[in-house]
């Protein structure tokens, strides 16, 4: 199974990589900037940072409501890793699944509009495995159809 998706990944690498006058049919992700979303995320950076957290990877990025957006990225076995997404603060719904390698789903988060900091999903994860895991954020929006969305990727660096 895992020699399989390692097969399709190169394939899809290497058809991506084909000449430049292919590589415009490539899906790439659009950043957006959305300056409350930017003022959440960077309170929830300094409240991480004063616990032992240290970004490895974060970024805005265009939405469609009702859409999952799928972000893939390497986990270290043992690692604690704190995972946020900030979604549209007019959403009505925020989810996010996590998946491991296996496309085991291994992490579900929900939430509404009214909740208590609605509009962000936050969870700690310690991976089992070193290896690649998927999440995929989604909001529901009734008046929009595009949307801004920010993850973050933090890893633990003080005990």
């Amino acid at each position: 199974m895992k020699n399989l998706i390692t097969l399709s990944c190169f394939l899809v690498l290497a058809l991506c990589s084909r000449s430049a006058s292919a590589q415009n049919n490539v899906i790439r992700q659009n950043p957006c900037s959305s300056p409350s979303i930017l003022a959440q995320a960077d309170s929830v950076k300094k409240i991480l940072a004063k616990q032992g957290f240290e970004v490895v990877k974060e970024a805005s990025m265009q939405m469609e409501s009702e859409y999952e957006m799928p972000v893939i990225v390497p986990l270290t076995q043992g690692s604690w890793y704190q995972f946020v997404f900030i979604g549209d603060m007019s959403s009505k719904l925020y989810e996010v699944r996590m998946y491991d390698w296996n496309e085991k789903q291994v992490v579900y988060q929900k939430k509404y509009w009214g909740d208590v900091d609605g509009n962000v999903i936050s969870y700690s994860y310690i991976p089992q495995f070193s290896e690649y895991h998927m999440i995929k954020p989604v909001q529901v929006n009734k008046k929009k159809k595009e949307l801004c969305g920010y993850v973050m990727l933090l890893k633990k660096t003080e005990q």
